[in-house]
């Protein structure tokens, strides 16, 4: 029976990932800061950033729940065809009864 090992992700990868986010996130949260506007317009600014942010989160989460949900849906039917093909005999007659 093969069964598929999932992916794993790289430390490397996770603090790139990490890094990119932060930079980003730091990035715009200076460019609002900086922004030559009232301070109304910085809070909607910043309400914004933080709504997207949290969006973001919540995408992935829901992408990553759903895919796990395939994941687990597929190794269940192939276990199913794995038992099914185990016990199946080709050539195997049925006598009359």
């Amino acid at each position: 029976m093969d069964i598929e090992a999932p992916p794993k992700v790289t430390s490397a990868y996770y603090v790139q990932a990490a890094a990119s986010f932060g930079i980003a996130l730091l990035g715009l949260a200076a460019g609002i800061f900086y922004l030559p506007v009232g301070g109304w317009m910085r809070a909607f600014l910043g309400l914004g950033l933080a709504y997207v942010v949290t969006s973001a989160f919540t995408l992935a989460k829901t992408i990553r729940d759903a895919q796990e949900v395939g994941t687990v849906v597929r190794r269940v039917d192939q276990a199913r065809l794995d038992k099914f093909l185990s016990e199946h005999d080709p050539f195997r007659t049925t006598s009359p009864s």
